[in-house]
């Protein structure tokens, strides 16, 4: 936009509250009550009281229509100087994977110098409407000009006008929740059911061993009485997950089960990003370079399924920049559910869809596996809709600090049938 050299973005640092599945810890906690905890601690983490950023991107996707201004409002209340500007976006699952993107993409471009991104997502504090009829009826009642105009709408009410309406994540055009848009995924990549419930339990094992060995602490902050993510099962095993019965598909042929899927969860995150002379101007440090990113959506009414756009997207990507799916030291996949991650390598796999679907010559391959979500995916972190994207952005910079080279690509799934995707290197 200013016909200048893209700037390289820098990735300071991220944090979040523990994540808790949806009616425990946090069940009296807003959205706004989540963020605003998360952005005071990185305020404070990072000695930003009064600092005046650029611009700052939050979201959520579950919201009360009280929260129409909530990333302001969180801003507000963060420490930072009040002149620092901040919207709202959403982009379901892939909202502040989105946020950090965009602001990041302004920090290139020399529109701003620094910004945060983040999201917080609640189904414990589910914003419960009424039916539209009785919304019409109070609009009506509402727009009376006499006593009897006013009047009159009500003498319409009746006992089902009272009965609530609950959010749903069922999407509008297919009338499938995504587990049951998985489901059928799962059956079209012919994915078992012991591979998903491996893949479940290998992402508990490796969140366990993280926090035990100390991975979280300066990324974790706590919140409510809470230290950490409370799904976590460091006692989980094989034989206990396959006890468990499907839930999207409940015949025999279900593979998607509480076990190898992600939990309704609550929880809030943030990333502080920069350009290289804000952050060392302020001795503050550069733990990754947020370098490539791409998004794309998939026809998931007609002809692909649901979560299948990030495969497109990280092959776009990898176009974009030059490499290989095997050009990486670390592979953040979100675990929406265990078949969604096993699907999207699947693909990559697969010679027909690389040709058929993606337009390349040959497939993209295979990744290592020990490389994959090595820290812990969503199925055993869980998975705040909103806050998933900056969680692993936090993470993932953290990781490249620590090895001091190498990169990272970042592939989240989103309703909607879209996906977002983006690399990160080491300094």
């Amino acid at each position: 936009m200013r016909n200048q050299v893209a700037r390289p973005v820098a990735i300071v640092g991220g944090l979040r509250i523990p994540f808790c599945r949806s009616h425990t810890a946090y069940r009296h906690c807003s959205n706004q009550d989540m963020l605003t905890a998360v952005l005071r601690a990185l305020v404070e983490r990072y000695d930003l009281t009064g600092e005046k950023l650029g611009d700052a991107a939050f979201g959520a996707v579950i919201k009360h229509s009280r929260d129409w201004n909530l990333a302001r409002e969180s801003l507000l209340s963060s420490g930072l100087a009040p002149e620092t500007p901040a919207f709202d976006l959403q982009r379901a699952c892939g909202t502040s994977l989105s946020a950090a993107v965009l602001i990041a993409s302004k920090i290139s471009t020399g529109l701003i110098d620094s910004g945060l991104a983040g999201g917080a997502d609640t189904l414990s504090d589910l914003p419960i409407v009424y039916p539209d009829a009785y919304r019409h009826l109070l609009l009506e009642s509402a727009r009376g000009r006499s006593i009897g105009e006013k009047i009159k709408p009500w003498l319409g009410l009746r006992p089902r006008h009272f009965k609530p309406v609950f959010p749903g994540v069922v999407e509008a055009r297919t009338k499938l929740s995504m587990g049951q848009s998985m489901e059928l995924t799962a059956k079209e990549w012919q994915l078992t059911r012991a591979d998903q419930d491996q893949l479940a339990l290998e992402s508990h094992q490796k969140a366990a061993r993280a926090y035990e060995q100390g991975y979280y602490d300066d990324l974790v902050v706590e919140f409510n009485g809470v230290t950490q993510d409370n799904n976590v099962r460091a006692d989980s095993s094989l034989e206990q997950l396959a006890r468990l019965k499907p839930v999207f598909d409940r015949s025999e042929t279900g593979t998607m089960t509480a076990g190898n899927s992600t939990p309704l969860t609550d929880g809030a995150a943030a990333v502080l990003l920069a350009s290289e002379e804000w952050a060392q101007a302020r001795s503050l440090p550069i733990r990754a370079y947020l370098t490539y990113a791409k998004v794309a959506a998939v026809d998931f009414v007609n002809s692909e399924g649901l979560l299948m756009a990030p495969a497109y997207a990280v092959s776009e990507m990898l176009t974009d920049a030059n490499l290989s799916l095997q050009d990486f030291d670390f592979y953040e996949i979100h675990e929406a559910f265990a078949a969604q991650t096993l699907a999207t390598l699947k693909a990559w796999e697969s010679e027909t869809f690389c040709k058929e679907r993606l337009g390349r010559a040959a497939s993209l391959g295979s990744i290592d596996r020990d490389k994959l979500n090595v820290n812990g995916g969503s199925v055993a972190l869980g998975h705040p809709f909103a806050a998933t994207g900056a969680r692993i952005v936090g993470s993932l910079a953290k990781l490249l600090h620590e090895r001091g080279s190498g990169r990272g690509l970042i592939s989240v799934c989103t309703a909607g049938g879209m996906g977002v995707t983006a690399i990160l290197e080491a300094p």
